[in-house]
């Protein structure tokens, strides 16, 4: 019981062990409704990481960190900076 609180606690703040491919996927859908992040997304050079790099997917599993890239210039700049260090990596 007090582990799967622990989860449950961890998952409404982004830290789980386990990604939720559905819940990634819909903020992946949110995030593509903006032309800058479709851009973004459609861009060879990251495409591929949007499905296969588990540092971007559970970067995007935060609902609220979504929200925050939506909205602020500085978080869709610190994403941008992930995708380049991932690719790098």
């Amino acid at each position: 019981m007090l582990s799967f609180l622990i989860e449950l606690i961890a998952g409404l703040f982004g830290y789980s062990d386990t990604l939720n491919t559905k819940k990634i996927d819909q903020n992946i859908e949110k995030l593509n409704q903006h032309d800058w992040f479709k851009n973004i997304y459609e861009d060879e050079k990251y495409h591929r990481l949007f499905f296969v790099n588990k540092h971007i997917r559970r970067y995007l599993q935060s609902t609220i960190r979504v929200r925050k890239i939506i909205r602020s210039k500085e978080a869709q700049r610190k994403l941008l900076f992930l995708l380049d260090k991932q690719i790098k990596s």
